[in-house]
């Protein structure tokens, strides 16, 4: 998935910027997830409009740390 792919699939499962959303919601496998997730993370442009917490729900390894949601900055459809 690229950005505006994941951008999109945010927007559908959020409602509105600003809301976190479980990674299991994107519909990744396991691997996938944590990957595409980690390389949004290591990219500064892009990292800067998303934040990753951790809550219940299924956990995955991105930037090194063990996650579950994501919640992305309307920003982000600058780089769009």
């Amino acid at each position: 998935m690229n950005l505006r792919e994941i951008v999109e699939r945010y927007r559908k499962l959020a409602g509105a910027f600003g809301a976190a959303v479980p990674l299991s919601a994107f519909g990744l496998s396991p691997e996938e997830t944590a990957r595409t997730f980690s390389d949004l993370d290591d990219d500064y442009h892009i990292s800067r409009f998303l934040s990753f917490s951790k809550s219940q729900g299924t956990e995955y390894r991105v930037g090194g740390e063990d996650v579950t949601h994501v919640t992305i900055s309307e920003g982000v459809l600058s780089l769009l």
